[in-house]
């Protein structure tokens, strides 16, 4: 297999790459020259946000019979480059977003539940859900909705994490002492492992699949127990995991999912939106998710390879939690 990736130097893509790498594939990156590409790939550069920043992949002669596309911002930047792909490439695979649905989408929701309205493959950077809606659009315009895969992606976590959830997690148990754990324990998460991801990505390209999927793991998979538990094994340190009841770290005015990544209430439209998909189109052509032990190890050990600051994208907020909130929540929850 031939595969172009538009991207494929950070997180998703980089994990994209080293699969297809791993199978055999012959891969093409084209970036913008800002991170170094894999090794054994071959490169292509230019910035397709600037005027002729697709010239590179104009001007070459190659043909492949996937493009992998990981853009998250102007959609027409999606809409130009797969309109020039559309006759050298056999499908166009764009990893999309779960926040393309209409909030708040319920519990259990799947491929069919509605979606935002207000994109356009036209349009230049609005907001995240409009702008990968209009990139799911771009892709099927110009490839058609059988040559096109649509990857609505959830809570993306792993090795070369550049959001900052996990990282920030793993990081603040390895300082050790009185860490505010959000309860309750058994609370179910909904993740995928980036590499999980891309085995998937690469089994869809083999399978010639088109359409949208939801990609993350089955309900349940981990808890948000297990997922602080294995932080605390993995990174060693000292640290004390104080079970705390939503109702406090809420009351304290503490934002989910940004200050407390990954944790959002249960019982809540967030944890529905973000915990609760329904992913049995996914599993069912292929989907494996490894355990949460196995995803925070790997991460802690690229952390530590790296070390220990993981790299920060740009146009993604900061996560985590300051420890003087922390400790004054801590404080309230103990009643002292």
């Amino acid at each position: 297999m031939r595969l172009l990736l538009l991207g494929g130097t950070e997180f998703v893509g980089r994990a994209v790459a080293e699969a297809a790498l791993a199978r055999g594939w012959e891969v093409t990156v084209f970036h913008r020259g800002r991170h170094e590409a894999p090794p054994g790939t071959r490169e292509l550069l230019g910035d397709r946000t600037e005027v002729d920043g697709l010239a590179a992949l104009d001007e070459d002669p190659g043909t492949w019979d996937a493009v992998v596309d990981t853009w998250s911002s102007a959609p027409r930047a999606v809409r130009d480059a797969a309109r020039l792909l559309r006759d050298r490439a056999g499908r166009y695979v764009y990893v999309s977003s779960c926040s393309v649905y209409t909030w708040a989408p319920p519990a259990g929701y799947g491929e069919d539940a509605p979606v935002v309205e207000g994109a356009s493959p036209d349009a230049g950077m609005t907001d995240y859900a409009r702008d990968k809606r209009g990139g799911e659009l771009a892709a099927t315009d110009a490839f058609g909705v059988d040559r096109s895969v649509l990857v609505r992606a959830g809570l993306l976590l792993g090795p070369y994490e550049n959001v900052g959830r996990l990282p920030w997690w793993l990081n603040r148990v390895a300082r050790g002492g009185p860490v505010l754990a959000p309860g309750p324990r058994d609370l179910p998460l909904q993740y995928v492992d980036g590499r999980d991801l891309a085995e998937w990505i690469l089994g869809a390209c083999e399978q010639g699949l088109s359409g949208p999927y939801n990609l993350m793991s089955p309900q349940g998979h981990a808890t948000m127990g297990e997922l602080l538990d294995a932080c605390v094994r993995v990174t060693g340190g000292p640290a004390e995991l104080r079970w705390t009841a939503p109702e406090v770290i809420l009351d304290a005015g503490v934002e989910p999912w940004t200050q407390l990544p990954v944790w959002v209430p249960p019982h809540s439209d967030l944890h529905d939106a973000l915990h609760s998909a329904d992913v049995s189109r996914a599993v069912a052509t292929g989907l494996r998710c490894r355990p949460v032990a196995e995803t925070v190890a790997d991460t802690w050990a690229w952390l530590r390879d790296i070390g220990g600051t993981a790299p920060q994208r740009p146009d993604r907020t900061v996560k985590g939690l300051d420890p003087d909130v922390e400790a004054k929540v801590l404080a309230a929850a103990s009643g002292v």
